[in-house]
Formats: C-alpha cells, structure tokens, sequence
C-alpha cells in the first residue's frame, strides 16, 4: 500500500438530480478520515476541492442536453479538471483518494489514473452496475454510466477523456454488491462476460470468499494497477442512509470493512473514489462516518 494518499475532494453534483450531494467531500472530512488515515500512518495530503467554477443552479439542475444527457457540459468540463488533478497526484507517486459527489466523477477519476497503467483493473463497489449509456438509460442521469463511459461505451468526448480511448478493458473490471441493474446494463454484463457478485452471492458465498475470487480473477488478468470505486449505497440503507439512490438488502459495515482488509493484504490497490454522500439526506452524518469507517480498513485498520 502507497503511503503517500492525496485526499481530493470531487464536489460533482451534476451527474443526478438530487441536490446535497456536492456537501459530500466535506461531510467525509468532518467525520475524521484524514485523522483515521493518519491513525494507519499514512502521510496525507488534503488538496481540496474541485468546485469552484461550478455553479449549482438549484432550478436549472436538472437540464438535458447532448443526447438527453444531464448537465452534459457540466459533467464533462468537471471531470477533464479532475482528470488532470488526479493525474498530477498519480504522477508524484501518490495515492489519489477521490471524494464524491456523485459517481459520474470516476470517468475523470479513471480517466486521470489510466494514463499511467497499461492494464489497469477496476473493482466497483455498487448497488448499481452504471454500465447504461444515453440509449439504454431510463433517466439520462450520467452517474449511472461512467463506468460504461471508462469502458468505451458513451458519448465520444467523455469516453476519449483527457486520453483516447478505451480507459479499462471489461476482462479487468469486477462488480461487487449489486442489486438493481437496468435491463440494458444486465445484457451489457453478458455480452462482455464482466465478473459480477451480486448481494445474493455475498449472503450465499460471504464477503471474504467474494473478495478472494475477485482479488484472484484481477492476478490472473496481471493487472498493473487497481482503482477501488466504492459507492456508500453498496452497503445497506440502514448503515447509510444519506445517499441519493438507495437499495435494500446491501452489505453491512462489517461485511464492508472485510472486504476492505482483503483488498489490504492484496497491496494491490492504487487509487480509490469514495462516492455519493449526500448529508442533506442524511441522519446525523451518519453515512460519512459510515464510510470513513470503511475506508480506513483498506489503509490498514484492523479490529484487533
């Protein structure tokens, strides 16, 4: 594991609907991660947040544009910065930890880290696939696509992003925790035979025979690099409740904390997005504790 971890905060609230969701960087840092890191002896670097120049406009948020995309040239102007930000940290041998904002900030995030890796593997940790593109998407929403767009599937300025082309090849992307696919993203899976466990397979496997087979399947593929994307509504509503789109039946803090100190052994991991904390939907901050609580087993926190 790096011990070098730039916290970069993507207030990126473009991608869905729901306002609040810009907060989430911030909500995560008061709920101490820079402090649960350097507990791990981690050497952190708070480089802000990208946000800016990003004006929310509460009655205008929701406006389709380039193929009945929302906020089309929010969301691709976003990210080509985060992009670049991202690859600054990657490039002065760092650990980008991005904090989200919604999950449409991982095509620049992915996008940023690819640069450097020629076989990159991504694990997404999702109640969602985010696999639909604008003709498969039920709402035009592009927080449900960036991992399509990562790999090449979507509008042609946000799939060649920062670079051309294709950022992950399907062979090295592995799903964990869904439980709500649109149909177009389930054929998506078949298609390209992505390795998916959904929450059933974790109730009827466990998390940790879960993480075993998707740490061995990315070894096989020799992956050079592995970008963790973990949406707070993998785990359950009950354990975080402040996110835009929840789904029943997900994992539990301590379902997520297992899996978290599987990917730590591996010392495969090498950059990470933390998404879709939404404190204006939340109970106390709850989620971002929640998700600090999880993250900081991926630096090495153990129980014992």
């Amino acid at each position: 594991m790096n011990h070098k971890v730039d916290i970069i905060g993507a207030s990126m609230c473009f991608g869905q609907p729901k306002l609040g969701v810009d907060f989430g960087p911030d909500s995560i840092r008061y709920a101490g991660l820079v402090e649960a890191l350097e507990t791990q002896g981690m050497n952190v670097d708070d480089r802000g947040n990208i946000s800016g120049q990003y004006k929310v406009d509460p009655v205008h948020h929701s406006v389709k544009e380039e193929a009945g995309l929302l906020n089309f040239e929010e969301v691709k102007d976003f990210n080509i910065e985060l992009a670049e930000e991202v690859d600054n940290s990657v490039e002065l041998g760092r650990f980008p930890l991005i904090l989200g904002g919604d999950h449409s900030l991982s095509i620049g995030s992915i996008a940023g880290i690819s640069s450097y890796y020629e076989n990159m593997g991504v694990i997404w940790f999702d109640a969602h696939g985010d696999l639909n593109d604008s003709g498969s998407s039920p709402s035009g929403n592009i927080h449900g696509m960036p991992l399509a767009i990562s790999c090449g599937l979507g509008h042609d300025s946000l799939v060649n992003l920062h670079h051309p082309d294709v950022k992950v090849k399907h062979e090295n992307v592995v799903l964990i925790g869904v439980r709500d696919l649109d149909a177009g993203e389930r054929e998506y899976i078949k298609d390209n035979n992505i390795l998916t466990f959904t929450a059933t397979d974790i109730k009827e496997m466990g998390i940790a025979e879960v993480m075993k087979r998707a740490v061995g399947h990315l070894k096989e593929r020799e992956v050079d690099g592995l970008h963790l994307s973990l949406d707070v509504d993998a785990l359950d509503p009950i354990e975080t409740p402040g996110t835009g789109t929840p789904v029943d039946g997900g994992m539990t803090l301590l379902e997520s904390q297992v899996a978290m100190s599987v990917l730590y052994d591996s010392d495969m991991v090498t950059s990470m997005d933390l998404v879709e904390v939404n404190p204006l939907l939340d109970n106390k901050n709850m989620t971002a504790e929640k998700a600090v609580e999880t993250a900081s087993f991926l630096f090495g926190r153990k129980q014992l």
